[in-house]
Order: C-alpha cells, then structure tokens, then sequence
C-alpha cells in the first residue's frame, strides 16, 4: 500500500524526503540494481548537490523521483513526498497522472544537460513560454508574453529575443532559456542535471551565478547533478556522493571538502587542483566504477580503494550517522588520516 504522504511528515524546512528508494533496470527475474536504497532530505532554500562518475545512478535517481522513468526501468520499492508552500503533501512515486501534470512546473521543474533536446527547435521561445503559463497559469497571451519576457531578462537574455528560435540562439543563450522557461511558473523545486556540461567554463560561471541569484530571490530549493565535485564545492549547501547507485556520503559541503570520511569522496576532492596553495601531486582513482551486474560481495569501492581490508569483502557497509549532520558508508571512516588540503577552490 502506498505509503500516507501525511504519516510522519519531516518538519517545516523539508521540501523533499526521500527514503529508501531503489530503481531496477530489467526484469524481475533478471534485475540490474542501478540505485539501491537511497535516502536523502532536501531542505527548502537549500541547494543539494549530487556527485559522483557516469554510472553511479544520480540520473537515474532522479527521472525516478520526477516519475520520467521509462522501461525496463523501474522502481523496486521507497517513498518520496514533496511537501510544497502551498496544497498537501504529494507521493511523487505514486501520485496519479493528474497530480502529477498539476504539480509539474507548478512545484517541480527540471534542467536536463542539453537545451537543443529540451528547447521545441521548431517553436519560437514565446509559444513555449506562453503555452506553459496560459496551461498552468491559465494567463491570456498578452500577459504571458509579459511574464515571458521578464522571465529571459533575469537570466540575461533580452526581451527582444522572445521570438527567436532555439537555433538563432549561441549554446550558453539555450541553456539560460531553458532555465528560465523551468523557472517561469516558480516551482518549489529546480532539478538541474548536468546544465553546464555542453557550454565552455566562462559560460559554465556565468549560468551558475545567474541559478545562485535567481534562487536566492525566488527562494526555491536545487537538486544538481554533476560529476564535478569541485563545481558543487561553490555552489551546494550540502552534498551527497552516489558510487555503484549507493549514497556513500553526504553532509554539509564545508565538511566534506575539509575532512572526507569516504576514500571515494577523498578521490574525487583530490583530483582536481586547487586554485591558492602549495603545488601539490593530483592523485586520481585507480580502475574503472563497477559493473551493476556484477557487484563485488562487499562494499562496492572495495577494488579501487586504498585503504581496503578484508573487512570490506563481507558486506555492503550502511549509511551511518558520522556526527555533525554527516553520514558515511565505510568501515575504516572512523580510522581514516586526517587529509591535507591545498587552498580552496
């Protein structure tokens, strides 16, 4: 039975609770584990950044918790409630197609990685602002084409250019459109999955402070997805690092950058150079991520990781209280040297 969105709710500055999530790909007599039993919090006005390499499961994650899945994809088992400003509680893992057409870009919005595969490249950016909020704001065109206008400007693109195409527009020009066509009915909730991978680095910065401005006075919460964990290092309250479709790390950035209790979270931190300090020798990590139909009996960094014992063969290690809101699946975190860090990015 569907678990009651009004059962132990999490408290006023939860947006999102998600509790023991696990998504197959497949089928059920021959299951590929891509997450498996994730559980995380996102607080309102937060950012949450969601780190790790290509194949860890962020994505996959969250088509799941925006309900985007498709076959063989599925969802084995967990519970995720959106709790909005206003209206009740929604179970976004079982809600219905109409909760869920009225709670899109109404309470959820999403970024995905390429705006020409988001934008409609035949459809000038007016109709598709305007086809949002005449649907979910029921506004009359002219005041829509207003609102639409205002939209682009926030994020830096003129008003002029509301009846231009996807295609008479430069790479960063889409992206920014397309955050601002997710924005354009204030959700609750912005998912941004890899927004800044296909734009250059200067692009990359200036998308990234347009998102921070914008989310500091609108107030919504951010889920981002990235393998960069040194661009969420800028821009995350908090953070949570996914390997082998576990969470095997999460708490508050400055922590996690100071002292990472994961040796996956330390090799990610120490692959990339810092920007002040001494010159110090970039330590990548060994191997390659594991293969999901093929899981080591233990904990799934096993074979790639420096401080491995016969400890971590027996049993996949659980997501522990570590103190100071952080939580950490490994055996040795306690036991871990302390890490030397060169000067903040």
């Amino acid at each position: 039975m569907p678990a009651n969105p009004h059962e132990n709710s999490p408290g006023q500055d939860v947006l999102l609770d998600v509790e023991g999530l696990s998504v197959d790909y497949g089928t059920e007599a021959d299951p590929l584990p891509a997450v498996s039993e994730v559980s995380l919090r996102v607080r309102r006005g937060d950012i949450l950044g969601i780190a790790g390499e290509s194949g860890s499961g962020k994505t996959t994650l969250i088509n799941a918790l925006l309900r985007l899945l498709r076959p063989p994809a599925q969802v084995r088992s967990g519970r995720a409630t959106l709790y909005p400003r206003s209206g009740t509680p929604l179970d976004l893992l079982h809600a219905d197609a109409k909760e869920l057409r009225e709670a899109r870009w109404e309470q959820t919005a999403v970024v995905f990685q390429s705006a020409m595969n988001a934008l409609n490249p035949v459809s000038r950016l007016s109709a598709q602002f305007t086809d949002v909020l005449r649907t979910h704001r029921r506004m009359p065109k002219s005041e829509a084409r207003e609102h639409a206008a205002h939209m682009l400007e926030l994020v830096g693109i003129p008003a002029a250019r509301l009846d231009s195409y996807p295609h008479e527009l430069s790479g960063g020009m889409r992206q920014r459109a397309t955050i601002a066509l997710s924005l354009v009915c204030e959700p609750d909730l912005l998912v941004m999955d890899e927004p800044t991978t296909a734009v250059d680095v200067v692009m990359q910065r200036q998308i990234l402070r347009q998102v921070i401005r914008l989310q500091r006075r609108l107030g919504f919460s951010v889920v981002f997805i990235t393998h960069d964990l040194s661009l969420l290092l800028e821009i995350a309250d908090r953070i949570a690092v996914m390997y082998g479709g576990r969470i095997v790390e999460s708490g508050p950035v400055g922590a996690l950058y100071r002292d990472p209790r994961h040796p996956y979270t330390r090799g990610l931190r120490d692959s990339f150079p810092p920007l002040r300090g001494p010159m110090r020798k970039l330590n990548g990590i060994p191997g390659s991520p594991p293969d999901l139909r093929r899981l080591p009996p233990g904990c799934p960094f096993e074979p790639r990781c420096p401080y491995a014992s016969s400890e971590c063969t027996t049993a996949v290690p659980e997501l522990k209280d570590h103190g100071a809101d952080r939580l950490v699946a490994c055996v040795h975190a306690d036991t871990l040297p302390v890490p030397t860090v060169g000067g903040r990015v």
